[in-house]
C-alpha cells in the first residue's frame, strides 16, 4: 500500500472516530479493560501526538498531557492532534523517524496509525451500537502487520516466543492468505478477512461462527495464544 493510500485511510478512520465523540463518553469499551470512550479518546489522541514526536523529534519517550475531560474541550483537542498528525505524516515515507520496529521511517507511522485508528474506531462504534464495516484492503494489511511487526515486537519484549510450527490464515471472502511460523503450516484457520483481523487483535473469540479449522487446531490455538499483539 502506498503513502497516499495510508493517509487516505488514516484520515477517514480519524474522522469516523471523531464522530463517535458526539456519543456517550461514559460508555464502556468492551475489549479495553475498564476504559470508557473518554479513556479511549485520551489513548488514541495522546498516541497521535506521540507519533508526531517520533517523526519530528525522533524520540519515543514523549509524554503528552492527558485529554480534557469535558466534551467541549475534548473534541477540539482530538481534532487538533489528528490534524497535526496528518500534516506531519504527509511527507516522503522514506524520511527517517524513531519507531519501535523496523523500518525506522515515516512510512512505518503512516501504516501503524492507520491500523491503530481502525481498531479503535471499531471499538468506539461497537460500544455505541453503530458498528461500521472495515475496509478490506486495510484489514488485509492489518493482518500482515500483526505477523511482520506486532508479533515480533512481543517476542523482542520477552512477552512471547516464536512458535514451533506455522499457522496459516485464509480469508474466505477475499482469498487472501498469511502464514506465521516456521516451515509448512500445520493448521489453517478460515474466516472472513475482517473477522480474522479482529481475532488477532483480541476483538473476536476463536470459536466465532465464521471460523473453521483444518489441521492441528490445538497447535493453531497455541500460536494464537502468543500473545501476538499488545
Amino acid at each position: 500500500m502506498d503513502s497516499a493510500t495510508y493517509l487516505r485511510h488514516l484520515r477517514r478512520e480519524l474522522d469516523a472516530f471523531r464522530r463517535c465523540l458526539d456519543g456517550d463518553l461514559a460508555v464502556p469499551i468492551e475489549h479495553c479493560g475498564d476504559w470508557t470512550l473518554l479513556d479511549l479518546a485520551d489513548h488514541l489522541g495522546r498516541d497521535n501526538i506521540w507519533a508526531v514526536a517520533a517523526v519530528v523529534e525522533r524520540r519515543g519517550d514523549y509524554e503528552s498531557v492527558p485529554a480534557p475531560r469535558e466534551r467541549a474541550a475534548l473534541v477540539p483537542w482530538f481534532e487538533k492532534g489528528a490534524s497535526v498528525l496528518l500534516d506531519v505524516l504527509d511527507t516522503d515515507p522514506a524520511t527517517g523517524a524513531w519507531t519501535f520496529h523496523p523500518p525506522h521511517t515515516v512510512g512505518f507511522w503512516q501504516r501503524r496509525r492507520a491500523l491503530e485508528t481502525l481498531v479503535h474506531r471499531w471499538d468506539a462504534e461497537r460500544a455505541l451500537g453503530i458498528p461500521g464495516p472495515l475496509d478490506l484492503e486495510l484489514v488485509a494489511d492489518g493482518i500482515a502487520e500483526v505477523f511482520d511487526t506486532m508479533a515480533p515486537r512481543m517476542i523482542a519484549r520477552d512477552r512471547a516466543r516464536y512458535p514451533d510450527s506455522a499457522l496459516r490464515l485464509v480469508a474466505t471472502d477475499t482469498g487472501g492468505s498469511w502464514t506465521y511460523g516456521p516451515g509448512a503450516p500445520v493448521v489453517t484457520l478460515f474466516g472472513p478477512a475482517e473477522d480474522l483481523f479482529l481475532l488477532l487483535w483480541g476483538r473476536l473469540p476463536r470459536d466465532s461462527a465464521g471460523f473453521t479449522w483444518e489441521g492441528d487446531q490445538r497447535a493453531g490455538e497455541l500460536i494464537l495464544d502468543g500473545p501476538l499483539t499488545p
